[in-house]
């Protein structure tokens, strides 16, 4: 009696814990394949700030029921200012807090919407980033937006949602730093 109520508490246990899933989702975007946009090394002012209105980047959505929300284990913000350092760095800048030359990147959205059926479930992922370059007489606004659909049977993997926005944030970089018309204006 004493081992059935105890693999009974077992069982009744990892369900729960089965059910709940993690509560963080860990992002880590690498720098893109850059190339080197000048000849002379350029120094150019960089910040990067979140613009977003929630710091969750995951929802899964669950009919009438209260949508789960999965945070970062690392503020998005400081992930993506070190890979645009360093992608600006490849790219032939030098980073630069004093320069004529100032660009500030905003993450506007970086979510993942997961709808989940008995059958599977389908993610569509966003991410945007608005660029807004100023050198010494203009300025110049650009938007940036990267989508992402998967489907799949049973439930959604973390690891694999992790993989896609990953994915996307890495296209967005590389599409950021290697644009032309930015950085011809960042060159004026």
């Amino acid at each position: 009696m004493k081992s059935l109520l105890l693999i009974l508490t077992t069982a009744l246990t990892l369900v729960g814990c089965a059910s709940q899933g993690p509560s963080h989702i860990a992002l880590n975007p690498e720098v893109p394949a850059i190339t080197v946009q000048t000849e002379t090394e350029l120094p150019v002012a960089l910040e990067t700030i979140d613009t977003r209105s929630a710091n969750f980047i995951v929802r899964f959505n669950d009919g009438d029921k209260a949508a789960r929300l999965v945070s970062p284990t690392e503020a998005p913000r400081v992930q993506m200012d070190q890979v645009f350092r360093q992608g600006f760095t490849q790219a032939g800048y030098r980073i630069d807090p004093s320069a004529v030359n100032h660009m500030q990147i905003q993450l506007e959205q970086l979510l993942t919407d997961v709808d989940e059926s008995t059958f599977g479930f389908e993610a569509n992922s966003q991410v945007i980033i608005n660029v807004i370059a100023k050198n010494a007489n203009q300025e110049l606004t650009k938007r940036y937006r990267a989508k992402g659909l998967l489907k799949g049977p049973l439930g959604a993997d973390f690891a694999t949602l992790e993989l896609e926005m990953n994915k996307l944030i890495g296209e967005l970089t590389r599409d950021i730093i290697n644009d032309p018309e930015l950085n011809q204006f960042i060159q004026q």
